[in-house]
C-alpha cells in the first residue's frame, strides 16, 4: 500500500515552533521523515517561506528532499478562480485558495493545515470539493496534523 500524499500548507512549517501546535506537528514531520507519508511541498509555500524565522526555513530546507515539489500551473490557476467565484474566499486570501487548488490538481490525497480560518473549516471543505467535483476533480480531505499523525496505544 503506498503512503498517502500529503500536502502541506505553509503554516503547518511554522506550527513545528508554535507552542499550541509543536508537539504534533514535529511528531507529523518525524513521521514523514520514516515514511509514513508521501510529502508535496509546493513552490507557493517555498516562497511564502523565504521570511520566516530560521528554524522554519530550515525544517523546510530538511523536508524538501523527502518530497515532491509542485507548482502552481495554469489549470491551479483556473480552480482557485473558481474557488474565488464561489467566494471561498475573497480575494485577499487567493493564496489560500491557491494551495487547495495546487493539491486537487496534482491529486494529492489531502492537504494538512493550521488555517482553520480558510482552509481547514467544516464549512469551506465542502464548498472547496463542491467546485471540485463540478469541475471533475476528485474530493480531497483537508486536516489537521493532529488527525493524520499515529499515536501509540
Amino acid at each position: 500500500m503506498r503512503p498517502i500524499r500529503i500536502y502541506i500548507d505553509t503554516c503547518v512549517f511554522g506550527g513545528a515552533f508554535d507552542k499550541e501546535f509543536s508537539t504534533v506537528t514535529q511528531t507529523f514531520f518525524h513521521q514523514a521523515q520514516e515514511g509514513s507519508f508521501s510529502l508535496v511541498i509546493s513552490t507557493l509555500v517555498q516562497d511564502e517561506l523565504i521570511a520566516s524565522p530560521q528554524e522554519v526555513r530550515d525544517l523546510l530546507t530538511a523536508m524538501l528532499p523527502l518530497g515532491e515539489t509542485v507548482y502552481p500551473t495554469s489549470e491551479a490557476l483556473l480552480l482557485q478562480q473558481a474557488y474565488l467565484s464561489e467566494d471561498i474566499v475573497t480575494p485577499k486570501w487567493a493564496d489560500d485558495a491557491l494551495h487547495v487548488a495546487i493539491a486537487s490538481v496534482t491529486r494529492c490525497d489531502m492537504i494538512i493545515s493550521w488555517n482553520f480560518k480558510h482552509i481547514v473549516h467544516y464549512q469551506k471543505i465542502l464548498r472547496y470539493n463542491a467546485v471540485n467535483i463540478l469541475r471533475g476533480y476528485p474530493v480531497i480531505a483537508i486536516n489537521t496534523p493532529a488527525e493524520v499523525v499515529e499515536y501509540e496505544e
